[in-house]
């Protein structure tokens, strides 16, 4: 059985920005239907912040907005992501890519670190999130619901 803090998730993102928002809202739909020993955190990607909830735990998922070019709504699950390399396609990349280095050279990274990207179309200040992010949002929060019920077990 899961301990609090030993499974962590981190919605990055900023409301206001329209499709920024995406991790918040992630984060925000998970809230009462996980496991109570699952911690749930929003930021806006501050590294030091990031560091302190991810520290000691054996999983941590950070969900972000991304701009890559792909179709708005596409989720992102990069290779090589668990374990603690650098994500550089996130709307926040130098606080999460900041984040990792810095839990690294202080020897606080989780056991294992999942980056997922939920892709953005419209980061303008005072846009609503666009449907197909949405959607996203939804699809993203019912899988890890599963996911985390069965981390937790």
């Amino acid at each position: 059985m899961s301990t609090p803090g030993d499974i962590v998730v981190i919605g990055l993102g900023g409301d206001g920005r329209g499709d920024d928002a995406a991790g918040l809202e992630v984060v925000r739909r998970l809230r009462g239907s996980v496991p109570p020993s699952v911690v749930l955190v929003e930021s806006a990607a501050d590294p030091a912040q990031l560091v302190e909830a991810w520290t000691g735990a054996r999983l941590t998922v950070v969900i972000d907005a991304v701009s890559s070019g792909a179709p708005p709504g596409a989720v992102h699950r990069p290779a090589g992501v668990e374990g603690g390399p650098s994500w550089h396609g996130s709307s926040h990349s130098f606080g999460l890519a900041d984040a990792v280095e810095l839990g690294r050279a202080l020897g606080r990274l989780p056991a294992r670190l999942v980056v997922i990207g939920i892709e953005g179309a419209d980061f303008t200040i005072g846009a609503p999130i666009t449907p197909p992010v949405l959607s996203a949002i939804d699809a993203l929060a019912r899988e890890l619901e599963q996911r985390l019920r069965q981390e937790s077990a």
